[in-house]
């Protein structure tokens, strides 16, 4: 088989030539197993619980290092524009939304394929999920996380934030019900507490593994509080998995009820380049599609980092990209709607407005906002390029660059050139705007470091009935195989 592999192409990609694809030589035509060749359930158990119970790598210390740098911004920074107040961050007279309310609708975008990945597919019995889905689903709770910080600090005096929620304040005067930033509460707010339980009870049977397997006292004890009594008796997986069906249909539509809410906060204002029917699903495409990005620039890295390669394998990533291919192809779709509707609505402001943005003073982050996010998925209609270890992670980053720009020009070149043109101000990000937005990449990641080193990464029950059912189907091969060596028709023998 070697020399097969080495005869077919011996400049193959690094974690290519991984067992389940060489097996695909032997059958043509057949497709590639998600679960590399040899692995059992057993062999699962380890790979996935020694990142857990051995010693730290130096890649993964070098990781949580620069992410806890970055997160330190964070905990200088708003403290700083707390005490000093909103005058540090770049916002002015038309433009008073800024960095804030961007890095919101970006992180809440992010968080949409770890539900589509866990409840949607789920429903849909896509196994290739498996392997990725624990990974996804703690992206989603972390970057809800990161969302949830900015409408707390974006409204200045951070102490009357309750006011955002639907209770009377000291005035006894109730929040405005017809608001979408109220939506946004209730909204987001449900969205985080069904993925974490989503999330949290789709470990539990990891999680008692992980319990029976510790040594040490302190790590014993922790998983079994983890693990709540978990013994996988009959009893506890019949009512799990009703469990589980029943959260993945309560956080299915939510994929996309959460995001049209956001896109509400811009939608049913009277600001040109806001006002638009389209934003729902556009905004939905897009969440997916920045999502599935985050997934992958994640999983890369921690598939090689954790040795995961034939659990989490190339047809995995393959999945993947042509989601974000076709997400791409949407997201590119609603930017020309977009275009047509402000000619096709004869509204002189609607039209300047957009085409102030291709042309205008932001049109540098217009076109990068295009060339990320429409031109660079295009590179995925090639196989080569869809197995291309390297190639799918610098997509996936220059996809979360032109997702995030995606949010700053529907923002601020909206409002920087409005109705008035002597109210037109250039918005200019501080240093301090600049450092709260990286101090939530070091908040992402610094929880994403953790859960990879506390937490079981894949979920390991899920990935163990892959691989029994992908025996099962050997079996069935093996059984039609021989009957037909033994004089049986084809027909016969599939029959």
């Amino acid at each position: 088989m070697k020399d097969l592999k080495g005869f077919i192409n011996p400049n193959l990609t690094p974690g290519w030539e991984s067992p389940e694809t060489l097996n695909t030589w032997d059958k043509p035509g057949s497709r590639t197993p998600l679960i590399g060749a040899g692995n059992t359930d057993a062999t699962v158990t380890e790979k996935v619980c020694r990142v857990i119970e051995g010693p730290p790598t130096i890649g993964w210390i070098i990781f949580f290092l620069i992410s806890a740098s970055a997160l330190s911004l964070l905990g200088i920074l708003v403290p700083y524009l707390i005490f000093t107040g909103v005058g540090v961050w770049g916002v002015n007279n038309p433009v008073g939304w800024g960095y804030a309310i961007v890095n919101f609708v970006f992180w809440v975008g992010i968080g949409h394929a770890g539900t589509l990945i866990s409840a949607i597919l789920f429903l849909f019995r896509q196994k290739w999920r498996t392997s990725i889905n624990r990974a996804a689903e703690a992206m989603t709770i972390f970057a809800v996380i990161c969302a949830g910080l900015f409408p707390g600090i974006h409204v200045g005096r951070v102490w009357f934030a309750y006011w955002m929620f639907p209770i009377p304040n000291q005035m006894e005067l109730w929040p405005n019900f017809r608001s979408p930033l109220l939506w946004d509460v209730f909204a987001v707010g449900t969205y985080f507490t069904v993925s974490l339980l989503f999330w949290y009870m789709g470990m539990l049977p990891d999680l008692a593994s992980v319990r029976d397997r510790a040594k040490e006292k302190i790590r014993k004890v922790a998983y079994s509080v983890l693990s709540l009594g978990w013994t996988g008796s009959n009893r506890q997986w019949h009512n799990y998995e009703r469990a589980y069906l029943l959260l993945a249909a309560l956080a299915t539509p939510l994929v996309l009820s959460v995001h049209s809410v956001v896109s509400f906060d811009f939608a049913i204002s009277q600001v040109p380049g806001w006002h638009s029917t389209i934003f729902p699903p556009y905004f939905v495409a897009g969440a997916i599609f920045s999502g599935f990005a985050m997934v992958m620039t994640l999983v890369v890295p921690a598939r090689h980092l954790f040795g995961l390669k034939d659990v989490i394998t190339m047809r995995h990533l393959e999945n993947m990209n042509k989601i974000i291919m076709v997400t791409g192809m949407i997201v590119g779709y609603a930017y020309l709607v977009e275009f047509f509707i402000a000619w096709y609505s004869g509204n002189e402001v609607e039209k300047f407005t957009f085409l102030n943005r291709a042309l205008g003073p932001y049109a540098w982050a217009y076109w990068i906002m295009v060339s990320c996010n429409v031109l660079t998925p295009q590179i995925f209609w090639f196989k080569k390029m869809r197995t291309n270890l390297k190639v799918m992670f610098i997509v996936s980053i220059f996809v979360n660059i032109g997702m995030w720009f995606e949010r700053f020009v529907i923002v601020i070149s909206s409002l920087a050139n409005d109705y008035l043109p002597s109210a037109w101000d250039y918005y200019r990000p501080t240093i301090v705007d600049v450092g709260i937005l990286i101090g939530s990449f070091g908040l992402f990641f610094t929880l994403f470091s953790l859960f990879c080193r506390f937490l079981p990464f894949v979920a390991m029950y899920e990935v163990k009935g892959v691989i029994a059912g992908q025996e099962h189907a050997e079996r069935q091969e093996e059984s039609a195989g021989s009957s037909t060596e033994e004089g049986a028709s084809p027909a016969t023998a599939m029959t």
